[in-house]
């Protein structure tokens, strides 16, 4: 088993995630932010940018790992752990098990549409070729509020 980092350095990584989620509010698009890291090296940060790019996959984790696998010359991640401040949904939990992501550390849970644990759980599905190491609910107070925040303001 990989070596993976402490709850304190998960908090760490989440704060950065965070910071990528906030940028996204500020931008109109829904808070979420994500980050890639190897080791101890950040490979990938980026945030949901569905309305800036007029696409419905721009989520922050599909972006974070296209950006990885240019980064580090290679599409298998195996070797990463994603920080994601909301849980994934389907389409983003499908493309982690594809890139062959070692570990997902997400935020809040998504009782809506989470697929790693709370609705579906693709991520640890044992009928998949690849299953990932989770660890949920880093910091996931102050995700689940900047959500529940943007989605208030939104509403009035």
């Amino acid at each position: 088993m990989t070596d993976y980092p402490d709850k304190k350095t998960d908090e760490h990584y989440m704060q950065i995630a965070l910071e990528e989620a906030y940028a996204a509010a500020r931008a109109g698009e829904v808070p979420i932010g994500a980050v890639l890291v190897q080791g101890d090296q950040v490979i990938a940060v980026d945030r949901n940018r569905r309305e800036e790019y007029c696409d419905g996959t721009a989520h922050a984790e599909l972006l974070v790992m296209r950006k990885a696998g240019q980064v580090l010359g290679g599409w298998r991640l195996s070797r990463c752990t994603l920080y994601v401040t909301l849980e994934p949904c389907p389409m983003c939990a499908g493309a982690m098990v594809q890139s062959r992501v070692g570990r997902l550390v997400f935020g809040a849970s998504d009782p809506k549409g989470g697929a790693a644990g709370t609705l579906y759980d693709i991520v640890r599905d044992n009928r998949l070729n690849h299953r990932l190491e989770v660890t949920g609910g880093i910091l996931k107070e102050e995700c689940a509020s900047l959500l529940q925040e943007f989605f208030r303001i939104r509403r009035d």
